[in-house]
């Protein structure tokens, strides 16, 4: 079992009955209640957050840009350049 780690949490009055009633409907503790739905809405929010999301239009333009020949800019040309001598030496 991983070790546990401990975490306090107040809320007001009202907030614990509706925590309360919500966790006997689904006959658990108000801790496990709360460790659940922190947990899941945890991952959703992790989930939309590691994702990137276009229209179809600027899903075309992205996908043409990269099939599209890459001509590196002057700045990074200069950036291999230097690379390219910090290597050698």
């Amino acid at each position: 079992m991983p070790a546990a780690a401990r975490f306090d949490l107040k809320m007001d009055v009202e907030e614990k009955d509706v925590v309360s009633r919500a966790a006997a409907l689904v006959g658990t503790t108000m801790a496990a209640f709360v460790r659940t739905a922190a947990k899941e809405k945890a991952r959703e929010l992790l989930d939309r957050e590691s994702r990137i999301t276009m229209s179809t239009q600027d899903f075309q333009a992205f996908t043409t840009a990269l099939d599209e020949a890459f001509t590196p800019n002057a700045a990074l040309q200069n950036a291999m350049s230097v690379a390219r001598k910090t290597r050698r030496a």
